[in-house]
């Protein structure tokens, strides 16, 4: 069996390229890959493509953010652009209103979607989310049932960064709490899957089955986070 498990989150992201996509999960808490994401900002990679469910945020925590505010991001596809508050702008918001970075804005269901839609292999589907806005123009729109829906394509990416609250070697996913949300259909839907773990990585079969939320044959590499737990922002 290949050996997934890696000593460093530096030697995990060491070989992903300029240019390349790249998923992540956002809104804070212990979903989040930190420790990838900031591995990833020391190897320096540019001209990425960003896919998360937010741009960043405005404290110095380490997020897509960081990547975005050092210029190593070209485009971000995600469902929120903006800060929750008006007043506050965070590094993405400049950056795109200077024409730094692109964007394309999607609604959340819709981003969760076509994320699913790639991991589970579906060319394409509809949904009426967005119709009717300037999210839906110049897609293809069709009536089913008297209702319009919006064609919508899946997003592939090539390299996903996952946190899980545990894994063996195989690469079998525990998740936990807000782990649950975007970490998952992520795990699935790129070529290659790195995850930062906040427990040992146990044999495999030490998981008990039921408690497996993603197989290990979606996961390409792993990192233990070191204990006291680096990034451990509960």
């Amino acid at each position: 069996m290949k050996n997934k498990v890696y000593t460093t989150f530096d030697a995990a992201v060491a070989d992903v390229p300029d240019g390349s996509v790249f998923m992540s999960p956002g809104f804070g808490g212990v979903g989040l890959p930190r420790n990838l994401l900031a591995a990833l900002h020391r190897q320096g990679a540019k001209q990425l493509t960003g896919i998360s469910n937010n741009a960043g945020s405005i404290d110095d925590k380490i997020d897509v953010g960081t990547l975005v505010a050092a210029g190593q991001v070209k485009k971000m596809i995600c469902a929120f652009t903006a800060p929750t508050h008006p007043s506050q702008i965070t590094p993405f918001v400049k950056m795109y209103n200077e024409g730094i970075v692109d964007a394309e804005l999607l609604p959340q269901g819709t981003l969760a979607e076509r994320i699913r839609a790639a991991a589970s292999g579906i060319a394409a589907f509809y949904t009426p989310a967005s119709v009717g806005t300037e999210l839906a123009e110049g897609k293809e729109h069709r009536v089913f049932d008297g209702r319009t829906y919006v064609l919508e394509y899946p997003l592939h990416a090539d390299y996903a960064f996952i946190r899980a609250w545990k894994a063996d070697t195989f690469g079998n996913l525990q998740f936990r709490l807000t782990q649950r949300n975007f970490n998952p259909i992520m795990a699935m839907a790129a070529r290659v899957t790195i995850v930062e773990v906040e427990n040992d990585i146990v044999d495999m079969g030490a998981i008990d089955p039921d408690n497996v939320h993603v197989s290990g044959v979606y996961v390409d590499r792993l990192v233990r986070i070191p204990p006291p737990p680096v990034g451990n922002w509960d």
